[in-house]
Parts: C-alpha cells; sequence; structure tokens
C-alpha cells in the first residue's frame, strides 16, 4: 500500500521541477518552528527580483495553510532535527545546481546542517538555534522555551504558544499591535521535539543538533542576530560563529539593532532580506 502525497511535499516537487528548466540560482528559504513556508512570500519575491529564483521548503507533512495547520495540530508532532534535515536534503539534492540556503530559528540550525553536508552554494543562517558545541543559555532563551520545555510530555507533541508567549518569544521588539497581526498571521503549532533536542544536544554525544563546520565544501556562510531576540541571543549567536570559523570558507556574523526574533516577518525584513541578499551576491 502507498502512503498518498502530501500537498506541499507535490508542490516543493514541482517547483524544483520548475527550477531545473531554467537557468537562474535557486535560493531554498527554511522555515523555523510555529512558521510555514510561506512566511517566506515577501523575501522570494525580493530574492526573484533580483534575479534568483525561489524554493520556500515545507517541513515533512505540513499544512499548505495556517488556517489549516489550525485545524489540524497534531500533525506537528514528532518531528525531529534529523527528520527534518534528511527531508529537506532529499529534496535539494533533486536540484540541478547548488542552491543557495537561508533559514530563520531552527530553520537557521537547518540551514548550517545542510551547509555542513556540502549542500549550499553559501548560506545564511538568522537567529540560527543552537547546534550541539554551542553553549550559552541565557534565562531569556529558557523563558522563551518554557511553554515546550516546561512538560517533558511535550518531547512528542505539537505545542501551541498563547499571544503572550509569542509576544515575549517573536515579538518583543514590535508593537503589540503589530505583535498581534503577526501572531493571526503566521503562528502555528510546532513539534516539540526539535526544543528537547537542542537542550539536551551538549550532553548527548548521539545528538542530531550537529553542524559539520570543518567540511571545505560548506561555502561562504553569514550569521545574522537580532539585538533584541530573547530566543537566540547574541551570546548564543556569536558562539555558533565563533565554532563556524574553523571552516576554510568565508564566515561572518552581523546583528541587526533593535530587532527581535521576529525580524524575518515584521515590518522591518527588508532590511534583513537586504543585508542576506548583499552577502549571497558577493559569492553568487
Amino acid at each position: 500500500m502507498t502512503t498518498a502525497m502530501k500537498p506541499t511535499m507535490r508542490r516543493d516537487l514541482e517547483r524544483i521541477e520548475e527550477v531545473n528548466a531554467g537557468t537562474r540560482t535557486p535560493v531554498v528559504f527554511v522555515h523555523g518552528l510555529w512558521m510555514l513556508a510561506g512566511s517566506w512570500a515577501p523575501w522570494a519575491r525580493l530574492f526573484e527580483d533580483s534575479g534568483f529564483v525561489a524554493v520556500p521548503l515545507s517541513w515533512p507533512d505540513d499544512p499548505e495553510s495556517v488556517p489549516e495547520a489550525h485545524e489540524n495540530p497534531d500533525v506537528f508532532a514528532g518531528k525531529s532535527v534529523g527528520r527534518v534535515a534528511d527531508h529537506l536534503q532529499h529534496l535539494i539534492e533533486k536540484i540541478d545546481r547548488k542552491p543557495v540556503v537561508i533559514g530563520h530559528s531552527f530553520g537557521g540550525l537547518l540551514t548550517q546542517i545542510l551547509a555542513g553536508r556540502g549542500l549550499s552554494a553559501a548560506a545564511v543562517a538568522i537567529d540560527p538555534a543552537p547546534f550541539r558545541g554551542v553553549l550559552p543559555l541565557p534565562l531569556s532563551a529558557l523563558r522563551g522555551s518554557r511553554p515546550v520545555l516546561g512538560n517533558p510530555a511535550n518531547r512528542r507533541r505539537a505545542v501551541a504558544l498563547t499571544f503572550d508567549e509569542f509576544r515575549y518569544a517573536f515579538a518583543n521588539a514590535v508593537d503589540e499591535d503589530e505583535a498581534r497581526a503577526l501572531y493571526e498571521r503566521h503562528a502555528v503549532a510546532a513539534s516539540g521535539t526539535p526544543l528537547f533536542q537542542a537542550a539536551t544536544a551538549n550532553v548527548n554525544p548521539r545528538t542530531e543538533v550537529r553542524a559539520d563546520t570543518r567540511n571545505p565544501d560548506r561555502g561562504p556562510l553569514l550569521i545574522v542576530s537580532g539585538e533584541k531576540d530573547h530566543l537566540v541571543t547574541w551570546s548564543m549567536a556569536h558562539a555558533a560563529y565563533r565554532k563556524q570559523q574553523a571552516n576554510p570558507g568565508v564566515t561572518e556574523i552581523v546583528e541587526m539593532p533593535r530587532r527581535g526574533h521576529a525580524l524575518v516577518v515584521d515590518s522591518g525584513w527588508r532590511e534583513v532580506a537586504d543585508t542576506a541578499l548583499r552577502f549571497v551576491q558577493r559569492f553568487v
């Protein structure tokens, strides 16, 4: 018996076929927890207007839309970092030329994992979740993760954030009206598994939450940090940068002033996107 292909998987494969029929450099966008691939729509338009071809990829079994995700939140449960990374690798390997990879939050972690597997021509990791070897764990990150980590049973569950939890973790650097609009437009449930994996990565030698920072095929990497981010602070982003400096390729880091974790979708997204675009254009 065969399992029916999910609509998002079919859409991603169709998009890759379109990419392979052209010659422009593809840019793969990877979302993080509590978001969907559609959150990258403004970025996709910007990069396409700049001569690239955009490929926002979904995680396994993701719903197609936020309303659909609200109707069936349990679909997110149990997705691990390793499963998502392998799923994205499977899709990227169907592209006939190396793409740029850009990811946010856990998508930023996945971006570094994929780059470490030699799958990217260049990569941008925005407020990236930590991998094994990244040691700082600030109180704000613990508080922002508490809705998931506060209950061990959440490891295998899908967990949705309340507005107040989203406000603290994602939208602390915007006013309340914008925070509420972002919550209603983008927030969906998320697998608790990756947060537990990240929290234990430094004590679990077999963790999936690891990036090969020394692979010479990693390509140029930019890490972007939001100054006001509660979930991934500068200390965490800079620790990842220091680990990545072991690579012979170009490794850079930039801090975006006055920006929180929602910096890729809030009203200031263009400044972040332009920063990523300028970096990519230097190498691709």
